[in-house]
């Protein structure tokens, strides 16, 4: 596990960044992966103790000592076949998913974890520099054919995971590019979006048939959700075609604000300016959103608000405002007292840096317009008394804003494409199915299974690909018999 004493020996090594002028000139990434040495280094400061709670972190249950010592005494190919065996998409997670992973070390108790993240990237690079992920076909076909419905991590992993047991799998995207929100929600300077199409390509070479601009039918689409489809599939056409449907969209439903003015021009849901933008990037039509000189408001305090932060650094705004509803988190977390488990405190991402006012327990009140056109933002400032929260009186104040992103999540599944299958759902809206026993994974519906968002709601990519991993074991199990493919 490392070196005993190199937690004791090292320090944390933390990734390098582009400095903030230089990269809010451009959408490429600008973090560079760390050196052999680097890496190594961080390996070594893997302890010994005894039970890896980074292992258990993780949603996918990565063998986290085992890749970190293989890096610490250089075997990087052991390294890359221990990160793939629980993961198939490392390159993302690597740079997108908030490590959960890094909460739950040991070393974390002091706050000083070791750069499991960041090791994670550098072994994945290396594999890709040196033409180590190559494709990994079936030696023997089932003859069953499987329908997927979604290209987000949660259906590619379940589509590579069902193609290597020997299926032919079918993937069906309504957008015009596979990835889903890994393609469109997340911008290029987080995701360079050529990792995608290096993935698919070996996910085409195993076998996987990609159909894009393929909508199942059901009723529209909500204000908000991208749908470039060009054509449409009846779920009667897909349960007659296929030998089992797995259900791997998205949780696209944005959650709305409904208070006075929102119907002014300006005020859009965050996605609205993302998915343009990183069309834009990949050589489409431009924006027809350009904060360029304007005051911009992103209400919400998550990933998707710290997307919209980092665009409008790049658009070149005048200035940028974010909102959030909950107080400020605190600086630090009591080590001893939230570890293993992820905990809460003061998070400022990249984009943060690059230039943003942050304000916290924040109540918007209404959106305030001149000519239709959107002028400022009434708010109120809020206090929190025991998980409740109250307006304080008399602190309304104005934000000037003639943009106002709204970034406050996603509420479930749209709807059409569950009803268009008649799948019962829970009492979120999302997909009904349990994820254990015999039936983990499966709907109401015979031969229909859902996983990812679409089962449980807006989630990390992370959690997609490992729903999307356990769903495709339970589909092998389905269609054979029984499945060797793991958990």
């Amino acid at each position: 596990m490392g070196k005993p004493t190199g937690f004791l020996e090292f320090q944390r090594i933390s990734e390098s960044y582009e400095k903030a002028a230089t990269r809010v000139l451009h959408y490429r990434e600008f973090i560079p992966h760390l050196t052999d040495e680097q890496a190594g280094i961080q390996g070594a400061r893997c302890m010994d103790c005894g039970i890896p709670y980074c292992n258990n972190g993780c949603p996918v249950n990565n063998l986290i000592p085992d890749w970190n010592d293989f890096v610490y005494r250089g075997n990087w190919r052991e390294a890359v076949v221990a990160l793939h065996s629980t993961n198939n998409f490392p390159e993302f997670t690597s740079r997108v998913c908030p490590a959960p992973c890094e909460a739950a070390c040991t070393l974390n108790i002091q706050q000083s974890p070791v750069g499991i993240k960041s090791i994670e990237r550098a072994i994945i690079d290396k594999a890709g520099e040196n033409g180590w992920v190559t494709p990994q076909p079936a030696a023997k076909k089932t003859g069953k054919k499987i329908a997927i419905v979604g290209s987000g991590p949660a259906g590619l992993a379940a589509a590579q995971q069902l193609v290597r047991a020997g299926h032919a799998v079918t993937v069906f995207e309504k957008n015009d590019r596979i990835g889903g929100l890994l393609r469109f929600g997340i911008p290029d300077f987080k995701l360079d979006k050529r990792l995608i199409d290096w993935r698919m390509a070996q996910m085409k070479a195993e076998g996987v048939k990609f159909v894009t601009g393929a909508m199942v039918t059901g009723s529209a689409l909500p204000k908000g959700v991208t749908n470039d489809a060009k054509k449409t599939i009846s779920a009667e056409q897909l349960r007659k075609d296929f030998d089992a449907v797995v259900l791997a969209g998205g949780a696209e439903n944005p959650r709305d604000l409904p208070i006075p003015g929102r119907e002014l021009d300006g005020v859009y849901f965050a996605l609205e300016f993302l998915i343009p933008q990183n069309k834009e990037v990949s050589g489409g039509h431009r924006n027809p959103l350009n904060v360029h000189g304007k005051h911009v408001v992103v209400i919400g305090g998550g990933d998707t608000g710290s997307d919209c932060v980092g665009t409008s650094n790049r658009h070149g705004a005048a200035s940028i405002t974010q909102i959030e509803l909950l107080p400020r988190p605190p600086e630090q977390e009591n080590g001893p007292l939230t570890w293993p488990y992820w905990p809460l405190r003061m998070r400022t991402s990249s984009s943060h840096d690059e230039g943003c006012v942050r304000d916290w327990a924040i109540g918007t009140k209404a959106f305030v317009g001149e000519n239709g056109r959107l002028k400022a933002i009434q708010a109120v400032r809020l206090s929190w008394t025991d998980g409740k929260m109250s307006e304080v009186p008399g602190s309304e104040f104005e934000i000037p804003a003639d943009f106002a992103f709204l970034a406050m999540g996603f509420l479930s599944p749209v709807g059409g494409v569950l009803d268009a299958f008649g799948i019962a759902r829970d009492g979120r809206g999302n997909a009904g199915a349990t994820t254990e026993g015999e039936d983990a994974y499966s709907t109401n519906v015979p031969g229909v299974f859902a996983a990812g968002d679409m089962r449980r709601g807006q989630s990390l990519v992370v959690w997609a690909i490992r729903e999307g991993r356990q769903c495709a074991r339970s589909v092998d199990e389905f269609l054979m018999g029984c499945t060797t493919l793991p958990r």
